[in-house]
């Protein structure tokens, strides 16, 4: 049986209550690949940071993978893309934009980048910690396995 709180965490991460038909109305656009694993990580924390959907999106290939806590899995460049839709959405909007990643700790095996990072805002309580595993494939990111869980950053009250 899936937890409740991982299924809504994931649920509010993709946005899938509001962000669905926004995300599909949006055109993916085309791929850009990196020159290292480093730098196609590197990419993505910025793009992430500053909420640069195009930017994200330039990273995933069609069969893309993303694991997340409690065994869910979404599939797919299109899923993914809906899924951070719902990410870079303004606070007010129930989206995640404004928080910080920061990484603390990288270590490289292959082409996989592993990321120990932590997570900054005005809005939270306290950082919130977590890692990612990046795997790459010609300059893109093939699969991520990720703990972040949105349910479990500590907001300010």
């Amino acid at each position: 049986m899936r937890h409740p709180v991982y299924l809504s965490a994931l649920f509010i991460l993709m946005g899938i209550l509001s962000a669905q038909t926004v995300a599909t109305s949006k055109k993916l656009p085309a791929l850009k690949t990196q020159a290292t694993p480093r730098a196609v990580v590197n990419e993505h924390l910025d793009a992430l940071n500053h909420c640069d959907w195009q930017r994200l999106m330039e990273q995933y290939p069609d069969n893309v993978e993303f694991f997340f806590p409690g065994g869910q899995v979404v599939k797919g460049r299109q899923q993914g893309g809906d899924l951070f839709a719902g990410f870079v959405k303004p606070q007010s909007e129930g989206g995640l934009c404004g928080l910080k990643f920061t990484a603390e700790h990288v270590f490289e095996v292959g082409d996989t980048v592993n990321v120990q990072w932590v997570v900054t805002s005005d809005i939270l309580a306290e950082p919130y910690r977590g890692a990612d595993a990046f795997v790459t494939k010609g300059g893109l990111i093939a699969a991520q396995v990720s703990t972040f869980d949105a349910a479990q950053m500590k907001k300010k009250k």
